[in-house]
């Protein structure tokens, strides 16, 4: 049994920060990519960005240059900084991990429960 619990969703005004944090619980083998991912209302999913195990990131071009997504896997956790926020990333924002465990040491992906970001202008 893995789960996902993520923080730090709120309500901000244009351009100011957030930052959101995924952290990963249970009989984990190994993480290998982790990233965020949002959901606007009416719009499709979308890759936010992700990061490998080894550090090596990957950003959306709607998000690039603001946001910086990190890891501490001694934490089992990614993190998403989020900075000049605007109104256009007002979404709920889904952690996502591939992740081994010991009872299906092949990796799968896992899904956080979502967390609310809105940004108001």
């Amino acid at each position: 049994q893995v789960q996902l619990v993520e923080s730090g969703g709120g309500l901000v005004q244009a351009g100011e920060s957030l930052a959101l944090s995924c952290k990963a619980s249970g009989s984990i083998i190994k993480i290998n990519g982790m990233g965020w991912y949002r959901q606007a209302p009416g719009k499709q999913l979308e890759s936010v960005a992700n990061i490998a195990a080894s550090g090596t990131p990957n950003y959306a071009d709607s998000v690039k240059g603001r946001f910086t997504i990190s890891r501490d896997n001694a934490k089992n956790t990614v993190y998403l900084q989020m900075n000049s926020l605007k109104p256009e990333d007002t979404a709920v924002y889904i952690c996502n991990a591939g992740i081994a465990t010991y009872g299906s040491p092949w990796e799968r992906p896992y899904w956080g429960q979502g967390t609310q970001v809105t940004v108001s202008s």
